[in-house]
């Protein structure tokens, strides 16, 4: 089997997507463009790899994210077109939030529809994200005039398939707290103050436990960028508010201590907020600062850490939320590297989402590998991945759920989260990777199938999203 990996814009989980599988499929080849300019790589991608990518009678299956506009590809170079040709969505075009409707390019969107039907195999990360994208084909294409296409999802969905994005969890054994090590080493929900087990219920307070699970080990203004790129050009240096600065009351008392040496009760260390996402509107800060700002009004005990990418456009929030968040600060801007990152993340208490669009949500799930206590939107990608307990539908929940964190932070750290975090585990998906990646693919029925609806439409196009320079 010869595999050939494209990627137009070759960055955060598009690269990190294309690594894993060049790194465990024999004999692939690797084409890219770097992770810039995102607007130009969707327009104009097809012409640089017609040029770059050399002909090989020994190509079987190529593969190439939605950023690229494979119709135009394929129609520049028959022989790639004759390959089994996969797509990979990490975001779609038809519903990516824009600031106004009428700012909407529809080209992106369009690009996407003619490339899946010229794919021989569609993927998404989440079925929100394959859902959202059918569903919303028929109220896209009205943009156009007159002589609309008709009944395109129909011709698309019978080679679709969720395949969800494959992270690599490293151990982080050696930064975990005391109480997350216990914790993950026990299974147990025990409070190390009173030794009663106690779980956390959807609106933060005390309550029996149910049965668990054990614990399991970001739109730019240039376009849907991952969430989660750890690397990229910063716009500022990372920033980690020290001891001295915070003052003494900030400074991290140790984790309750072992039942058996009681010496009075033992002041808990401040509840440690961490929010891991890129900086811009599309994630909402504004909604999580101004919660964070009535934490502090009511004189509620917490820390934050604010990490993720920063682009050219900050928004202004951050600048403002820095000032006003004062001592409450503990860490702000982006890591230095994935190492001091996943060591914030371990140290933390709970993760927040407050995103407006969110198609996977690699930041979250890392979260909860590291040990946090998750609350997100109970919308997009969220409720597929996390149980309702998880989950608030209103910023009036998501704050009252944070005061009575910061009252009880105990009762977040004996808590197991309930998320098989295994389940998006490379490991996992491994071998259904390599089965769609296979020559054969689906069965012979199955590409008989998609390839009907492809001919159908009269429409021969695949795109793809995520470039860095040929290898």
């Amino acid at each position: 089997m010869s595999v050939l990996l494209i990627e137009a814009f070759y960055g955060g989980s598009h690269k990190q997507l294309v690594d894993m599988l060049h790194e465990n499929i024999e004999d692939s080849a690797v084409y890219t463009l770097p992770a810039k300019k995102w607007h130009w790589r969707a327009r104009t991608s097809a012409l640089y790899f017609m040029q770059n990518i050399p002909e090989s009678p020994s190509y079987r299956v190529l593969l190439a994210s939605s950023v690229l506009n494979l119709a135009e590809l394929v129609a520049l170079r028959p022989d790639l077109g004759r390959l089994r040709k996969v797509l990979y969505f990490h975001e779609n075009q038809l519903i990516y939030p824009v600031r106004k409707a009428q700012e909407r390019d529809f080209q992106y969107g369009y690009n996407q529809v003619l490339s899946c039907l010229v794919a021989d195999s569609v993927l998404f990360n989440s079925t929100f994200n394959m859902e959202s994208f059918l569903t919303s084909m028929s109220s896209f294409f009205k943009a156009i005039p007159d002589h609309r296409p008709k009944d395109l999802d129909c011709l698309i969905r019978s080679k679709c398939q969720v395949l969800h994005f494959p992270i690599r969890f490293p151990d982080v054994t050696r930064f975990l707290p005391e109480h997350k090590l216990r914790r993950r080493a026990t299974g147990s929900h025990m409070s190390c103050a009173t030794g009663v087990p106690q779980d956390i219920s959807s609106h933060g307070h005390l309550s029996v436990p149910a049965s668990s699970s054990s614990e399991a080990s970001s739109t730019s203004e240039e376009g849907p960028v991952p969430s989660e790129q750890q690397g990229a050009v910063l716009t500022q240096e990372p920033q980690r508010v020290t001891a001295d600065q915070r003052g003494p009351e900030r400074q991290q008392p140790p984790s309750c201590p072992p039942q058996g040496s009681h010496t009075g009760p033992q002041p808990q260390p401040p509840l440690h907020i961490v929010w891991p996402h890129r900086w811009e509107h599309d994630k909402d800060p504004e909604l999580f600062f101004r919660t964070l700002l009535k934490l502090k009004e009511r004189g509620l005990r917490f820390q934050v850490s604010v990490l993720g990418e920063t682009f050219t456009d900050v928004p202004d929030i951050f600048t403002e939320a820095r000032r006003d968040l004062g001592d409450h600060v503990l860490h702000w801007g982006f890591m230095p590297s994935k190492e001091a990152y996943l060591a914030v993340l371990c140290s933390a208490d709970v993760v927040i989402s407050t995103a407006k669009h969110e198609f996977f949500g690699v930041a979250m799930l890392e979260a909860v590998h590291c040990g946090c206590y998750p609350l997100c939107p109970k919308a997009l990608v969220y409720p597929e991945i996390f149980p309702a307990e998880y989950l608030y539908s209103t910023p009036e929940q998501l704050g009252k759920r944070l005061q009575g964190f910061c009252k009880r932070p105990d009762v977040v750290r004996r808590h197991a989260v309930k998320v098989d975090t295994g389940l998006y585990s490379w490991e996992a998906l491994r071998d259904r990777f390599r089965s769609v990646l296979s020559a054969e693919g689906h069965s012979v029925t199955e590409q008989a199938q998609a390839r009907a609806g492809a001919e159908g439409s009269s429409a021969r196009g695949s795109l793809s999203l995520e470039p860095t320079g040929v290898r």
